[in-house]
C-alpha cells in the first residue's frame, strides 16, 4: 500500500506519497537527509492503481520508496536516470509544467 497527502492551491495539485512501510522514517546519506513524515506524507492508505490516478493529475509530487517511484517512472512521468537514492530508498520529484 501507498500512503498519500494531497495539498491544493489554485490549479496546482500536489502529492506527497511514500510506501507505506516507510512512513515515519528517516534516512540520511552524504548531504542527503530525508525524513518521511506523517504529517507530509501521512494521509490516507491507497493502491498503487488509485496512485497512479493520482500522478496523472498533479502538477507536483513528491515519491519516496520504491513502489511510489516506480509507478510514476511506468508512467513515464519520472525518468528513472533522475531517481536519487538515500540508504537505498529511491526518491523523486516531479513538476508538470503546463
Amino acid at each position: 500500500m501507498i500512503r498519500i497527502s494531497v495539498y491544493k492551491q489554485g490549479s496546482d495539485v500536489l502529492i506527497g506519497a511514500c510506501d507505506e512501510k516507510l512512513l515515519g522514517k528517516t534516512f540520511s546519506e552524504g548531504k542527503f537527509h530525508l525524513h518521511v513524515s506523517k504529517k507530509f506524507y501521512g494521509g490516507q492508505s491507497i493502491s498503487l492503481q488509485a496512485l497512479g490516478h493520482y500522478l496523472k493529475e498533479a502538477t507536483i509530487a513528491n515519491l519516496v520508496g520504491e513502489k511510489a517511484v516506480q509507478c510514476a517512472i511506468q508512467l513515464g512521468l519520472i525518468d528513472a536516470a533522475n531517481v536519487i537514492t538515500i540508504q537505498g530508498i529511491p526518491h523523486a520529484q516531479m513538476v508538470r509544467m503546463l
